[in-house]
């Protein structure tokens, strides 16, 4: 930098170039270990007492082995190893994790986390998520998204949410389009996991776009989206059509 330049030209952008909006500059709140309640489950602060051995006869196993497939670690064929693993997620800041807890049984079918918790850019992302077979295909696997989406926005005050994941992972892609996010591209060889590649799809919901978000959800799990055989009515998907398409 020039030491001809005063302080005033350093720190005032030229009025000319283009910049982004103003934007309020107050922090979101970082998440705290408290229970979401939902009707068909509850997220818990992940706790190994309560859950290693729910999890590990949920998720290890024949073909539960396949839910370890894209995350970092897993599948598990030693209890006590799994305990402790458990145990060291459960005292993690960041990732924070949360059991995904089955009300009608009592049971943890999952867990899943805030990571990448950025409150001064109001920025948090939704991730290491582990849904047992138990769970998956089910209201209770939606709600648990639904739960910690709307804790993040109406909550906590965050502006932007995050979901990322392998870009093999078609099943999670999937998933990120159905609850509302948008996909915005792909970081190449990006991570290292399993001592394979990974590239990662990158995801987002915004709060300008969490009412209508919100709102999908909420009319998908209502009780009379489906009926007596348990068979939704409409899609989330369709629900979060633009409209139009």
């Amino acid at each position: 930098m020039s030491p001809a330049l005063k302080a005033s030209e350093v720190t005032t952008p030229p009025t000319q170039l283009p910049i982004g909006e103003s934007v309020d500059t107050h922090p979101a709140r970082r998440p705290e270990r408290i229970p979401l309640a939902g009707r068909a489950v509850t997220l818990v602060p992940l706790n190994a007492d309560a859950h290693a051995d729910a999890l590990f006869e949920g998720a290890n196993g024949g073909d539960k082995d396949r839910v370890w497939t894209y995350l970092f670690d897993g599948p598990y064929v030693d209890r006590a190893a799994f305990h402790a693993n458990i145990a060291g997620k459960a005292k993690s800041e960041d990732p924070l994790f949360f059991a995904i807890v089955d009300n009608a049984s009592g049971r943890a079918v999952g867990y899943q986390t805030f990571l990448r918790i950025e409150p001064q850019h109001r920025v948090i992302e939704v991730g290491n998520i582990l849904y047992t077979p138990a769970i998956q295909r089910t209201i209770g696997a939606t709600e648990a998204q639904y739960l910690f989406a709307r804790h993040v926005f109406d909550e906590l005050g965050y502006r932007r949410y995050e979901w990322k994941c392998n870009d093999l992972n078609a099943p999670s892609k999937r998933a990120a389009l159905r609850f509302g996010f948008t996909f915005e591209g792909v970081f190449r060889q990006h991570m290292i996991v399993k001592g394979r590649n990974r590239d990662t799809a990158w995801f987002s919901m915004l709060d300008s776009e969490w009412p209508a978000r919100r709102a999908a959800f909420e009319q998908w799990l209502a009780p009379e989206n489906f009926d007596a055989s348990g068979r939704q009515k409409t899609s989330l998907s369709k629900l979060n059509r633009p409209e139009g398409r």
